[in-house]
């Protein structure tokens, strides 16, 4: 996130700033005047929906900003997914973007790259549609995640 940055929350809202969880009592707007890592609320994906590809990679950019303590044990996973996926995908548009986030996240520029894996699901919706058979995954994210740590 670069500059400034307006969010604008609901009554009762929660946003994650810097690995803080934050709730608004009533509808409110907040600048934010430097960088920091923030996520909102209607953004955080529960760990039993990651079940593609890229909710699993979303997932585990996600808890590097929801959890920024646990970033050194996420980011191999991270590392370990994403040329899985560049191997896995041959739409031109999921190959870019997924370049375009393994930059954010080198840049430590999360909520970039979340909205990017975010803009890629509805692409990612109609290339498992035309699948024969559904993707299997051999072990969700989360448990993953829960191993290593």
């Amino acid at each position: 996130m670069a500059g400034t940055f307006k969010i604008f929350l609901k009554a009762n809202e929660r946003f994650f700033i810097n690995g803080a969880v934050f709730r608004v009592d009533r509808k409110v707007s907040i600048e934010l005047l430097n960088d920091v890592d923030f996520l909102l609320e209607s953004h955080v994906l529960q760990a039993e929906d990651a079940t593609t590809p890229l909710r699993q990679l979303y997932f585990i950019v996600q808890v590097m900003v929801i959890s920024p303590k646990d970033r050194d044990t996420v980011t191999p996973h991270f590392r370990e997914s994403l040329p899985t996926l560049l191997n896995t995908f041959d739409n031109q548009k999921v190959l870019s973007g997924l370049k375009h986030v393994d930059q954010m996240v080198g840049e430590e520029r999360y909520y970039e790259a979340l909205k990017t894996i975010r803009g890629l699901y509805d692409i990612e919706a109609e290339i498992l549609a035309q699948r024969a058979e559904p993707v299997s995954v051999k072990q969700p994210v989360y448990e993953q995640l829960r191993n290593a740590s």
